[in-house]
């Protein structure tokens, strides 16, 4: 606990002041609401006593300023305490987000994507509503509760032994009420992850949904989700909820108790015990005490929610990166030559079987490489490990005659672009997507990119043209499009190594040729790796790499594995038949 404290209060940093600054305030109004009761049960003595006007006006005053002080107090309390949570709040995403940046493949898939989505938005509310319950109301609450216990006992004597015997009695209400409700509050956050995780993928696969018709299934399955949450939710807020029985016993015990007793001994003893100013007095401070407590229970409540929030957005602040530069990394990548040797890979240690086995391959700087495969033959994976997304498990990858685990990882992954297979654009102008591969880049240096991409002839037909602005996800352009804009954001990094993940599966065989032909003349000296699904998208290659289940099978120019090769004698025959027919 005082670890994931540490490392929540380190998101205070630049509202340090104003976070301190809340309890003082708070302090104020606490001091000054605890004395109001005090000179008004002197005043109510003195009107019994049959004091002046005056007298009465003088009080009158000082209860009124009194009560302007402490409101005063409050306001301010009010103010510097919800810059500090927010602000609190604002540096938690910040780091959260950050943090996030610096995971490897291998941290996001630990997570999934939709549990860090409810990390960053439902667990953040909820600690940092904690957070302002701890500057405000948990600095108040006790200050007033301890406050009113001295106040009680001045004014009342052993009358006030009565709230000795009452809080106890809340407090262990309180303690199991916590003990049955965090681990429902544990299981709820859970599925939280999987219902977002439902939202999400409904969303990304909203066209295929649509187009299958499964509407209602998808409806089902989110109300079954949403259904589950709101069970477990319902079970925690009904055990929540005996804070408030409780703690309405315990007040109108406790006023029945001060009232009783209390008239009591002011009829025995004639006021000489007792008077009505200390017993008014007295009825006012019981209110204080178990209505600070009743605040304690709201801020045990919270606490009790947010406790998990707060271990799950820690959890994601001390995740170690995977992949991270070593002390003193290369910062340069002398040529664009690739070395696989010995590589062994599996995406998690435990897992049974390797996803890539004893791969040993050569590719020379500028030469162009094709690879082939069926679905699972682990073409992506063998790719991954060329610009570090994820790390080989046994043996060494190799890029300009460096082990990749040497290089700075921004120095090596700048002179790596790889055109990923799901090719994703951001909100924003053509302009502005494009310039993700080089901020710096002149609108000619992006002409040229998008010429070479073949995207320039569709680019320079849209009204807007290069500012013309694509919707998130790309959804505005088709998906032939999509991939020639993100091969052009490739270019624009002028790499060492450019990697083609199956990026011209949406173009038609012409443009796909043209896009080779570019590369050839305009970038030679540039090692192109080209995975892809059709033989003539790699068959002028310098050489032809073929993969089966994580193995490198074959290697070898279209001739030699035409010749030699039956994975590849294969696909070539059933992609020129499929064509021949075509044609008929």
């Amino acid at each position: 606990m005082l670890r994931m404290l540490r490392k929540l209060m380190g998101c205070v940093r630049e509202y340090k002041t104003v976070s301190i600054l809340t309890p003082i305030l708070m302090i104020g109004e606490v001091v000054m609401e605890c004395l109001i009761p005090f000179v008004t049960a002197e005043l109510v003595n003195q009107i019994k006593a049959g004091c002046e006007f005056s007298v009465i006006v003088k009080h009158g005053l000082v209860l009124f300023a009194m009560a302007c002080i402490s409101l005063l107090f409050g306001g301010l309390a009010g103010m510097t305490g919800s810059k500090a949570s927010c602000g609190f709040a604002k540096n938690l995403r910040h780091d959260l987000y950050y943090k996030i940046q610096e995971y490897s493949f291998e941290n996001i898939d630990k997570f999934s994507s939709s549990s860090l989505v409810t990390r960053l938005t439902t667990d953040v509310a909820n600690v940092q509503m904690s957070f302002m319950m701890l500057i405000r109301i948990a600095i108040r609450s006790p200050l007033m509760f301890i406050f009113a216990i001295i106040m009680a006992f001045i004014m009342g004597g052993k009358l006030a032994l009565m709230f000795v015997i009452v809080v106890p009695i809340l407090g262990f209400g309180l303690i199991m009420v916590a003990k049955k409700a965090m681990p429902l509050f544990r299981s709820v956050f859970r599925k939280y992850d999987r219902l977002n995780e439902s939202i999400q993928e409904n969303v990304k696969g909203m066209r295929v949904v649509k187009s299958f018709v499964r509407e209602d299934y998808e409806k089902e399955k989110f109300n079954k989700a949403a259904e589950d949450v709101c069970m477990d939710f319902t079970k925690a807020e009904r055990i929540v909820a005996l804070n408030g029985p409780l703690m309405q016993f315990c007040l109108y015990v406790n006023m029945m108790f001060v009232l009783s007793f209390g008239s009591y001994l002011i009829i025995s003893s004639k006021g000489s015990a007792m008077d009505v100013g200390q017993l008014s007095a007295m009825i006012t401070y019981g209110f204080m005490v178990l209505s600070s407590l009743m605040m304690l229970s709201m801020i045990f409540v919270m606490l009790t929610i947010s406790a998990e929030s707060a271990e799950r957005v820690v959890e994601v602040l001390e995740e170690k990166p995977s992949l991270q530069s070593p002390e003193n990394p290369v910062r340069e990548v002398k040529n664009g030559s690739v070395t696989f040797e010995n590589v062994n890979f599996k995406y998690a240690k435990t897992a049974e079987r390797y996803a890539l086995s004893d791969i040993n391959l050569t590719i020379k700087s500028g030469e162009t490489v094709g690879i082939l495969g069926g679905t699972g033959s682990s073409k992506t994976s063998l790719i991954q490990l060329i610009s570090r997304l994820y790390d080989a498990t046994e043996g060494s990858v190799k890029v300009g005659g460096v082990d990749v685990r040497e290089y700075d990882l921004e120095a090596l992954r700048n002179q790596v672009a790889v055109v990923l297979q799901k090719n994703v654009l951001f909100s924003g102008t053509i302009k502005e997507n494009l310039r993700w591969g080089n901020a710096e880049a002149t609108d000619e240096e992006l002409t040229e990119a998008c010429r070479l991409a073949q995207a320039s002839e569709f680019i320079e037909s849209f009204p807007e043209k290069y500012d013309t602005y694509i919707e998130q996800g790309g959804a505005n352009v088709s998906g032939g499009q999509k991939q020639r804009l993100c091969i052009a954001r490739a270019l624009l990094k002028k790499p060492k190594i450019l990697i083609l993940d199956d990026s011209t599966s949406a173009v038609d065989t012409r443009t796909d040729a043209l896009i080779r032909k570019a590369f050839k003349e305009f970038i030679p000296e540039t090692t192109k790796i080209i995975i892809a699904q059709r033989v003539s998208s790699v068959q002028e290659a310098d050489k032809i790499v073929i993969m089966d289940s994580g193995r490198v099978v074959a290697v070898g120019t279209h001739e030699e594995l035409l010749a030699t090769n039956e994975i590849y004698q294969e696909v070539y025959t059933s992609q020129n038949k499929g064509g021949d027919s075509d044609a008929e």
